[in-house]
Order: structure tokens, then C-alpha cells, then sequence
């Protein structure tokens, strides 16, 4: 779906990506995972067109990501920051179709479309009118979720999208939303600082350092055929993926 060639981005004169080679398999979960500051985020921001790199080329789906096929890429994915990023001066209901209304589809098209995303995050239709300062973070969260699938993308980017919940909602949003995600068998890419929240979700876990990306593949591979010192680190500095596997003890 996404292939990175050479990709690099500096801010300030530091490197936030760096020489990197990358793809993205069709209709799996591909999880970003490492320290604060190694370039997760900012290779969303690359592959969305928020920002441009500096060397290398992106393809999405066999052709290049181009500033002027901006639009149209966005339109083919869904994209969740951190927290949300709701509109807390618009209605539930206008967050969830904000680029369907923005590309003037016709509004029994919108209802529909809203019906079945309501179905699909177990959220309440008579919170619609409510704002997002009047629900909980955790159903802001699903809401966030809803309005990057309204035009029924073929990926989903999300950018560390259950960080700031307490680890009750989190449990269930995580178990939810992979339930999801499994449903509709769309491509996936998740940023996440947690090891255990990767070997959840991820088909294919990502580990990146200082701009690089260290290795990739399983969470198996990483505890069996670690590349580096720093995989099995990492690992262990969490611990939980392990017992994800079945594996080790707290």
C-alpha cells in the first residue's frame, strides 16, 4: 500500500527521519513502535502529505505521493492524531461528517453512511448533538475513529490514538477497535510508545531509533532473533509483550 524509498526529514538541522526503506503490506496492521522522538509520528505526517520530505519518494498504492494529488490521497485515508483532534465548537454529529459535508455528498448518503459507522463504534445516535467536551475520552476516541472512516478509506493512519486514556477504557477500546479493524480488513498504520499494545494489534510490529528503523516483523522474531542489543532492551525495559505470547513473567 505505501512504500518509503531513501525517505528523510530534518527540523532544525536534526535528523527526525532518516535514509529510510519501508513498505506497507495491503489489508494488514503495520505498528510504528520506539522511544520518544525517533520519527514515528513525523513518517504519518510524511505518508499523509502534512509535511514533505527532504530525499526520497513515497508511493502510495504504485504511484507517487505528489503535492498536487493532495486531496484525492486524503479522500483514501483516515487519520486519527493524538487525543482526537475533535472540533470542540461543532457537534458530534458535524466532527463525524465534516469532509463528507466539505465534498457535498448528498445527505441521505451521509445518513447512511453515519448509521452504519454508529453501528460499527457502539456509539449512542443521541449523543450526536452533544459536543466533545460532553463525552468521555474514551467516546471521543471513537468518534475520531468514525469521521476518518466516513468516506470509507482504504487506510487508516493513527497517531497514538488511546496515549491519554486511563487503562480500564483503554483495555476495552483496544479490544474493540481491533475487533474493527479485523472486520473491515483495511490497511492499518498505528503509532504506539507501548510494546504491549504493538504485539495487540500489530500483524507486522515496526521499531524505529533516532530516525531509523531497527527491525521488523513479529513480535516472536523480536524476542527470538533480536537484531540488536537495543531490541531486546527495549523489550525488557516493558516487559508485558511477553506474557501477550504466553512467554516470561512480571
Amino acid at each position: 500500500m505505501f512504500q518509503l524509498q531513501n525517505i528523510s526529514k530534518q527540523f532544525n538541522g536534526t535528523n527526525a527521519v532518516d535514509s529510510i526503506d519501508l513498505s506497507i503490506t495491503h489489508s494488514q496492521t503495520s505498528v510504528l513502535i520506539g522511544p520518544s522522538g525517533c520519527g514515528k509520528s513525523t513518517l504519518l505526517k510524511l505518508m499523509i502529505g502534512l509535511i514533505w520530505q527532504d530525499t526520497g519518494q513515497i508511493l502510495f498504492d504504485g504511484e507517487a505521493v505528489r503535492q498536487s494529488k493532495l486531496l484525492n490521497l486524503r479522500k483514501q485515508i483516515g487519520y486519527v492524531i493524538q487525543e482526537g483532534g475533535l472540533f470542540p465548537h461543532v457537534t458530534i454529529r458535524k466532527n463525524i461528517t465534516l469532509m463528507a459535508d466539505y465534498l457535498k455528498w448528498d445527505s441521505g448518503k451521509i445518513k447512511s453512511r453515519l448509521l452504519e459507522l454508529l453501528d460499527l463504534a457502539q456509539f449512542s445516535d443521541r449523543r450526536l448533538d452533544d459536543f466533545p467536551l460532553q463525552i468521555s475520552g474514551g467516546q471521543r476516541q471513537r468518534v475520531s475513529l468514525m469521521r476518518a472512516l466516513m468516506l470509507e478509506p482504504d487506510v487508516l493512519l493513527l497517531d497514538e490514538p488511546l496515549g491519554a486514556l486511563d487503562p480500564m477504557v483503554r483495555a476495552k477500546l483496544q479490544s474493540d477497535l481491533k475487533q474493527i479493524f479485523q472486520s473491515l480488513g483495511k490497511t492499518v498504520i498505528m503509532v504506539t510508545h507501548d510494546m504491549g499494545e504493538a504485539a495487540f494489534f500489530g500483524d507486522i510490529i515496526i521499531l524505529m531509533r533516532e530516525g531509523r528503523v531497527i527491525q521488523q516483523g513479529t513480535m516472536l522474531d523480536f524476542i527470538e532473533s533480536p537484531g540488536e542489543p537495543f531490541v531486546t532492551d527495549f523489550i525488557n525495559a516493558q516487559r508485558s509483550p511477553l506474557d501477550t505470547i504466553g512467554g516470561g513473567s512480571n
